[in-house]
């Protein structure tokens, strides 16, 4: 029952009180405040509710109430709910426990609570996994755009949407049409005017706020559902332990309900390039959320790794080619879908068990976002001071206490990639400074893997590597990297490994797509330029790439078994050691396979 009590409402359905425990139960969410004059909210931690019985306190951090409470002073608890604000009536500790240095209080179970509302100022805010497409029209002319909702409130949402809108958004004083799209196949209609935008370098995305034009009674009933909705299930996946909240099911997807989002609006250059992109977006998200305070999210770390496991078994080359066509996504999580994609590659090779598989690609695909916490302009200094530099290997330590809630995650698995990546055999690494046998064989392999993908890279440095200059750099470091390891990446991906740019000597560009089983190229696709394939949305409408098969006999000849290594030619740098052994120069884009 919900009755008007002064300028409160008193909550008194045992359900509705046991879901508004629920959500103090998450990080920072309540406070107490004790039964005397002047006394101040503090933090406290709601370890544990047992429905109808008693709430469990964590007051470790706050020890100072323990003798008031121990000599009978009563407390209430507050927490600000998506309603408003969350307070108990006066509770009364009735023992108290010492839990692994762990100071924890049992309070009775509160049969009531009273809430004080400010709905229309609350913002719910998807968490990871709950995706919400919106379609945004112009009312003036057929054109239709896609985007992703960010927050959404009774007053008005954040969506992010391609920075082609910009002059949309900028210039339109009238109201759009937004269609929100939940994953379950429902549908929202609503008219929204475009308030303010800003643009996000890095993930290449603008963010336009926008305010609701005046609403029906039905269309406000229909929000309010939804940011409860929101909110109820942000509060659900954040939970760590089990929890009684049942699954939102505006959360539940719909197979046969069109997909619709930020990414599906885009052009990829092959099939499973649109595939590998909801990795990447996993990826994308978690960065987000790592750095709105939220840790990684153990069932859609799972889902991601799942999904990786499923595309590398299904075409592992269309993989490893796709991973050449994500280049509008951030270097951060190219970087670390790339090491994820090869170490997983590698261990399917050597028969590793699935569940290790699995392990390798979801402690690979989070092993470097904890740099996602730092300072850009640390990130982008190529000249670090000493002091700089311990900072910047702090990322290992940030991202590790993020994986705590993912206990289906092995630990040997984590220590070994997250923890060990950086990790050098003469003890030169970071961050603990392993060396010899103190490093796991999946660490020596973890490390090989990474400086492979992160020399090819261009950065603050300078350009990136090509292939014959990575396997030079690791094979001249014995003392730093195995041996074993080194040589077996480079003979599972070849000298011309998939991705790699090449040009034959009647001056076609091609990429190689496959390769025989003696590792020459049985596929390319032409090129229209030198620029990578990240460079496709410029060029693919203008000059589409054809594969061998269709195209250039000359190329289709040698494609088919009659080139070799010396058919590529050097497209620049041709006094480099590569050429003047003979062996041409492979182009390398800014990727490396």
């Amino acid at each position: 029952m919900i009755e008007q009590e002064g300028g409160a409402i008193t909550i008194g359905n045992p359900l509705e009180i046991e879901e508004m425990l629920e959500k103090l139960t998450q990080p920072g969410a309540a406070s107490l405040v004790l039964d005397k004059p002047g006394s101040e909210p503090l933090p406290v931690v709601l370890a544990k509710t047992i429905p109808g019985e008693a709430l469990v306190l964590d007051v470790s951090a706050i020890r100072e109430v323990v003798a008031p409470l121990q000599r009978g002073t009563g407390l209430r608890l507050l927490g600000q709910g998506l309603e408003g604000m969350v307070r108990t009536p006066m509770l009364t500790v009735s023992q108290f426990d010492e839990v692994e240095g762990r100071m924890q209080c049992h309070c009775n179970y509160p049969t009531e609570l009273h809430l004080f509302q400010r709905r229309d100022d609350y913002r719910a805010t998807p968490r990871l996994g709950m995706e919400v497409g919106v379609l945004l029209r112009d009312l003036n002319n057929p054109a239709t755009f896609q985007g992703d909702l960010r927050d959404l409130s009774m007053n008005g949402c954040l969506v992010e949407v391609l920075p082609n809108m910009s002059e949309l958004v900028a210039l339109n004083q009238s109201p759009l049409e937004l269609e929100f799209c939940f994953p379950n196949g429902l549908r929202f209609v609503i008219r929204a005017t475009p308030r303010h935008h800003m643009t996000d370098a890095e993930r290449e995305v603008l963010a336009v706020g926008f305010a609701f034009e005046p609403r029906s009674v039905d269309q406000d009933r229909q929000l309010w559902f939804f940011v409860r909705e929101i909110e109820r299930e942000a509060a659900r996946s954040a939970s760590v332990e089990a929890t009684s909240l049942a699954p939102s099911q505006l959360f539940q997807a719909n197979s046969s309900a069109p997909t619709v989002g930020l990414r599906h609006a885009l052009r990829y250059a092959t099939p499973m390039t649109r595939r590998l992109a909801r990795v990447a977006g996993f990826l994308d998200q978690q960065v987000l959320e790592l750095r709105d305070g939220r840790p990684v999210g153990s069932v859609p770390l799972s889902h991601a790794a799942d999904r990786l496991l499923a595309l590398l078994e299904e075409d592992r080359e269309a993989v490893l080619f796709a991973l050449q066509c994500l280049g509008r996504e951030p270097q951060l999580v190219q970087h670390s879908l790339c090491v994820a994609v090869r170490l997983v590659d590698i261990g399917r090779a050597f028969k590793m068990p699935r569940e290790v598989q699995k392990a390798l690609a979801a402690s690979a695909l989070v092993h470097d976002l904890g740099k996602a916490l730092l300072p850009v302009e640390l990130l982008q200094n190529p000249d670090r001071s000493a002091d700089q530099e311990r900072q910047y290997q702090a990322h290992v330590e940030l991202i590790l206490p993020q994986l705590e809630a993912c206990h289906w995650l092995s630990v040997t698995v984590i220590q070994a990639v997250v923890e060990g990546a950086n990790e050098r055999l003469d003890g030169s690494g970071y961050p603990r400074q392993w060396q010899g046998d103190q490093l796991h064989e999946l660490t020596r392999l973890a490390a090989v893997v990474k400086i492979a993908d992160r020399l090819s890279r261009p950065g603050p440095a300078g350009p990136g590597m090509t292939v014959d200059r990575i396997r030079d750099f690791l094979e001249q470091r014995p003392q730093q990297f195995d041996a074993r390891w080194v040589t077996r990446y480079f003979e599972h991906f070849g000298e011309l490994p998939v991705g790699t740019l090449l040009r034959y000597p009647a001056g076609e560009l091609a990429w190689v797509q496959r390769l025989d089983s003696e590792g020459r190229p049985a596929r390319v696709q032409l090129a229209a330029s030198e620029g990578p394939l990240t460079t496709w949305v410029s060029w693919w409408k203008r000059a589409p790439c054809c594969v061998w098969e269709s195209h250039k006999r000359s190329l289709q000849r040698r494609a088919r078994g009659h080139c070799s290594i010396r058919d590529a030619v050097p497209i620049n740098n041709p006094g480099s050691p590569v050429a003047e052994r003979g062996r041409g120069q492979i182009y390398r884009g800014n990727s490396y396979i």
